[in-house]
């Protein structure tokens, strides 16, 4: 899983962040393109929504499952 030490500054407060780990690989924005999005260089991807249903839940897990590079968590209060 991500680490929180390690948050883009980008992503909108809550649950779920990406870390500096990320990698441009696109998998996780098929999955939760309504809550992350690319950086401005597309050289990672950020929360710019946080999840407020239990179906963006169930598509930012997807995406947290899916992350190759672990990038993705859900464990910031």
């Amino acid at each position: 899983m991500a680490d929180k030490t390690r948050i883009l500054p980008e992503n909108v407060p809550g649950k779920w962040y990406v870390d500096d780990s990320c990698t441009p690989c696109h998998v996780c924005l098929d999955e939760a393109p309504g809550l992350l999005k690319y950086n401005d260089d597309e050289t990672y991807v950020y929360f710019y929504k946080q999840p407020e249903t239990p179906e963006e839940e169930e598509r930012a897990q997807a995406a947290l499952d899916i992350c190759p590079t672990a990038a993705i968590g859900n464990d910031n209060e």
